[in-house]
């Protein structure tokens, strides 16, 4: 009995060590990135949602009636010179981004962070899409806002990069944080519904030929153009831009910014982009 005992541990033995412990990169991180504890943890992202929020709303009461003028782009204009359009009798609509704008995907966010914040995977993404409804959660403020908006009669339309294929799923995501009523092609715009690839700029226009779209928001500035993602900018340049005298009075005043920390245009940022040459400092200096 001893010596099977001996050989039934020894074998044991032998296949624990036939099997490496995990790599150190497969470890769980010791605490979320400082994105994460920013943007999910800090009552200072949930102060500045909120406060974007009730502004928006604020701003939609006030031009829901009377002569407006839309804050979409007019055909051929672009952020470094922007054109309008009066609106006419056209009813009045606003257009949001969902992600990080009106949901925070916290479960997603949950997968990257214990998985060590690796590149953005479009298939894990579409999974999200299509069976993570119950596992998000509204960024503060948006869901009195919207009920706000929407009782001065504005229609609420939503436009993300979302794909078409998982409309029910996004359309019952908003409706398990309270926002319900979403009508897929209709009022929740998603990739592939007015054009294909993920430019917004097609379904802005598909909205703004229908409606005076008095106020946008998002929590990227290709929620409001897609200039703002044109590829050959710098980094300081699309900064420049957003900050231009001729957007400057649209910010608060119609264009909506959300705050977010975990993804964006700004990810290539290198030291030469963040840090000027005559403005670094060392204790040695």
């Amino acid at each position: 009995m001893i010596r099977i005992g001996a050989l039934i541990v020894a074998g044991m033995l032998a296949g624990c060590a036939a099997t490496p412990p995990p790599a150190a990169s497969q470890a769980a991180p010791a605490q979320p990135g400082r994105h994460y504890r920013w943007q999910l943890g800090s009552g200072e992202a949930a102060v500045l949602s909120a406060q974007a929020h009730r502004a928006m709303a604020t701003f939609v009461a006030a031009h829901a009636k009377g002569p407006a003028t839309s804050v979409v782009l007019a055909s051929g204009s672009t952020p470094a010179a922007p054109r309008f359009e009066t609106c006419g009798a056209k009813p009045r609509a606003v257009i949001y981004d969902i992600d990080e704008t009106v949901l925070l995907n916290t479960g997603a966010n949950y997968d990257s962070a214990v998985r060590g914040d690796p590149p953005f995977d479009p298939a894990r993404w579409a999974k999200w899409e299509r069976n993570g409804a119950t596992k998000v959660e509204a960024v503060p403020g948006v869901v009195d806002a919207i009920a706000a908006i929407r009782a001065a009669g504005v229609t609420v339309v939503f436009n993300s990069n979302r794909d078409r294929a998982a409309a029910a799923p996004t359309a019952a995501a908003l409706a398990s944080v309270g926002i319900a009523g979403s009508v897929p092609g209709d009022t929740l715009l998603l990739k592939g519904d007015v054009a294909p690839g993920s430019a917004k700029d097609p379904r802005r226009a598909a909205v703004a030929a229908r409606y005076c779209v008095i106020a946008m928001a998002g929590d990227n500035l290709g929620d409001f153009a897609d200039a703002f993602n044109d590829k050959s900018l710098s980094t300081p340049a699309r900064r420049a831009l957003a900050q231009s005298p001729a957007l400057t009075p649209l910010w608060g005043n119609g264009w909506f910014l959300i705050p977010n920390a975990l993804y964006g245009g700004w990810e290539g940022a290198g030291f030469d982009d963040l840090f000027p040459a005559d403005k670094r400092w060392s204790p040695e200096s």
